[in-house]
């Protein structure tokens, strides 16, 4: 009877909902993240207590039992729900494990990437358009967290970034993100998207959660918001000669205050942009000059507002050497780590500097360099052309996509990954300053994956849900 059952259950069904989706991007973020939690379990190898998993066999059995019920109830439900329902139950039984035992991060990381997927199922099998009538409700949320954060949130590290929930630690900004990747591609979807009423509006919407999040203070995700807006904005087909004069500020902060024949140089080009580019040329070429004058005037003003371990990442990143045992100590250790990896890599688990915890946050912010070592230039060119490839697809969902709005909502996904994973990458081996940005899914950090796989399933959506070509 029981076999008979069984053959007479439908498998396709099982798979039909997500039949339009791309698997590449459902097995290079979970490919990342399994990767991710090897060398997270490296790091931190002479720290893990031998007998932390008898704590998780109970639960583990009471997760089961809940799973098993679900199952058997969602039999009863209209059929093209009970997917959703056993996905769901097992991303809440999974969070509810976490946020009561305690293990190495590395099963943790494991443990969220598995919630991750479940999300990530969820949000493909959710139709994308219904986020346009909820957008202002998901945006006023978000940063109403992010007020919270900076009301009764938790400190770490000189920064105020996470609210805790049992023993579990959310971190908003994150999310944030995502936020403002959805109002944003509802507003640049309109028809006026290139007109400077809604770049004046974007611009609006992007300063609201960018000023909560560089107060906590977080420099690294408010850079994101800049990256992810001015990357949306190209994609809606604003004048590029609008996003260089929106971008031209912070050039000139830095050169106004390094080099002040570069800041006049720099000026002048600005004031023949406005000239060519914005609606009024004399006005546009003095309003270009004049804004970069503030920018400049408002580059100490910030410099002021930032932490005094934040200016010292800034400024030691070119001169490490200046100050070895201080700011300095991250990025020489990190080029120390991914030298010594040269070709092949000193084999997983045998790298010296990996093993030793020379490297500060070699689990989070550093976890490339511990790839370096351990995997050598192979390993990181593999990390690299996975994290090209995963770029590639979006890039392909993205003009696929039967609408403005999916289009627009994959390519800010897009900036998000491609901007974090040129910063991870660039402090690690010092082309950038060290400002705290991790390695999507490869990094450990609970928020940052799952905001990363409900961003994937997002996307998966546009493609589930894209028109069909038909011949």
């Amino acid at each position: 009877m029981m076999l008979k059952s069984i053959k007479s259950f439908r498998w396709k069904s099982i798979v039909s909902p997500w039949q339009q989706t791309d698997i590449w991007l459902f097995l290079l973020p979970v490919g990342l993240s399994i990767l991710g939690g090897i060398m997270i379990r490296s790091t931190e190898l002479n720290q893990i207590k031998p007998d932390w998993w008898q704590s998780w066999v109970l639960p583990l059995f009471g997760l089961t039992a809940v799973l098993t019920i679900l199952v058997v109830v969602a039999q009863y439900v209209a059929h093209e729900y009970w997917q959703q329902w056993l996905i769901g139950g097992l991303a809440f039984g999974l969070i509810f494990i976490k946020a009561f035992l305690e293990a190495p991060k590395w099963a943790e990381h494991i443990l969220i990437t598995v919630v991750g997927l479940c999300l990530m199922l969820l949000c493909a099998r959710w139709r994308f358009e219904n986020l346009i009538k909820w957008h202002w409700v998901i945006f006023a949320i978000s940063n109403l967290s992010l007020i919270w954060v900076m009301i009764a949130g938790t400190s770490a590290k000189g920064a105020q970034r996470w609210i805790a929930i049992g023993s579990f630690y959310v971190q908003p900004s994150e999310f944030a993100k995502l936020s403002l990747i959805i109002t944003l591609a509802v507003l640049l979807s309109a028809k006026d998207s290139g007109t400077m009423g809604s770049l004046t509006r974007s611009l609006g919407i992007t300063a609201v959660p960018w000023i909560l999040v560089f107060l906590q203070p977080d420099l690294g995700s408010s850079l994101v918001f800049g990256a992810i807006t001015v990357g949306m904005l190209y994609w809606a087909n604003v004048n590029p000669g609008w996003l260089i004069l929106l971008s031209s500020p912070l050039v000139s902060a830095v050169l106004f205050n390094v080099y002040l024949p570069g800041w006049c140089a720099w000026s002048a080009l600005m004031a023949l942009i406005g000239w060519k580019s914005l609606p009024w040329p004399i006005r546009g070429a003095v309003g270009a000059v004049g804004i970069n004058l503030i920018g400049g005037e408002a580059g100490l003003i910030f410099w002021g507002l930032l932490k005094d371990y934040q200016k010292n990442r800034i400024i030691n990143f070119l001169h490490p050497e200046q100050d070895p045992l201080g700011a300095g100590y991250h990025l020489i250790q990190s080029r120390i780590a991914i030298g010594s990896g040269e070709l092949w890599g000193r084999g997983l688990f045998h790298g010296t500097q990996t093993q030793g915890n020379f490297v500060p946050e070699q689990h989070t912010d550093f976890i490339f360099s511990a790839i370096g070592e351990e995997l050598g230039f192979v390993g990181c060119m593999a990390v690299l052309l996975a994290f090209w490839f995963l770029c590639l697809r979006l890039v392909i969902i993205a003009e696929s996509s039967k609408n403005n709005f999916g289009s627009l909502l994959v390519i800010g996904v897009l900036v998000m990954i491609v901007f974090q994973v040129i910063v991870n990458v660039g402090m690690t081996i010092g082309m950038a300053p060290v400002t705290g940005k991790s390695l999507p899914w490869v990094s450990y950090g609970r928020s940052a994956i799952l905001t990363q796989f409900i961003a994937i399933g997002l996307v998966q959506s546009v493609a589930n849900y894209r028109q069909r070509l038909k011949f």
